[in-house]
């Protein structure tokens, strides 16, 4: 992550807090505070410029158009996300979070706004699979605080895989092309469009079948929320639902990914 989310996260402790648990309704949020972790393309990710862009990001900017209110950004390492809104830094996690049981006795969560599977990925004719007896002596690089991770330390590293938890996405496609790693866990299409599809990612392969757990991978992304905070929350869940019903969900779904992700 770059160092400028530590700035900007500060600056944020000192803005006066939109929206009030219980207190507002939509019409009194002014603006929407959300926070990001910004190096998990083609969810979000900088442009060359310097820009936040993906999927996450056109997601929030239309819920934000929808409620004729402001959007802002705050970056934040994903492991940091929640305990960062707890701490009202930004009322709202827009950053391809999933929603699971482990994370709901947190925060609460808006409806499912999409789903992506599960991926691990390696050198092409490794022959790694995801599973505990293919990968034991292996290292394999998650993104710190994911569901990825969980799912691996409870999972794999039992049976001796080495799991290496990285604060940035990035940090780990670094590694498994210069050879530290193995093999990496992450969503499909953040491998796919983040690494594979790059000149980094030559050479690179998904490795093995898809994931599934619903209680560690969860069943769906959300926008995470601090508890009791029900008129942001019913403000976001209507313009979601609006988004979904005219088809503009839809429309950002095809410009980044592969396949059908978006949740009815």
């Amino acid at each position: 992550m770059k160092m400028n989310w530590r700035n900007m996260a500060a600056l944020a402790l000192f803005a006066t807090a939109t929206v009030t648990a219980g207190s507002a309704s939509a019409a009194d949020i002014k603006e929407v505070r959300f926070g990001v972790e910004a190096s998990y393309a083609p969810f979000e990710s900088k442009s060359p410029s310097g820009e936040l862009q993906g999927f996450d990001i056109d997601v929030g900017n239309a819920v934000c158009a929808k409620l004729k209110t402001k959007c802002v950004w705050v970056e934040n390492s994903f492991d940091g996300l929640i305990p960062a809104l707890q701490a009202r830094k930004f009322n709202a996690i827009n950053s391809d979070m999933t929603i699971t049981e482990q994370r709901r006795a947190a925060i609460d969560f808006t409806d499912p706004i999409y789903t992506i599977p599960n991926q691990m990925i390696a050198k092409k004719g490794s022959g790694l699979l995801p599973t505990p007896a293919s990968l034991k002596g292996k290292h394999v690089g998650v993104l710190q605080g994911t569901i990825q991770e969980t799912y691996a330390k409870a999972h794999w590293a039992p049976a001796g895989v080495d799991v290496v938890p990285y604060q940035t996405q990035d940090q780990i496609y670094a590694d498994l092309a210069s050879g530290r790693l193995d093999a990496a866990f992450q969503d499909a299409e953040a491998a796919s469009k983040g690494f594979l599809k790059k000149p980094q990612g030559a050479g690179f392969e998904f490795a093995g079948p898809a994931v599934t757990d619903e209680k560690l991978l969860g069943a769906g992304v959300g926008f995470g929320i601090r508890k009791g905070d029900k008129a942001l929350k019913d403000a976001l869940n209507q313009a979601l639902k609006e988004l979904k019903a005219d088809g503009t969900i839809d429309r950002f779904a095809a410009k980044y990914f592969d396949v059908k992700v978006v949740l009815k």
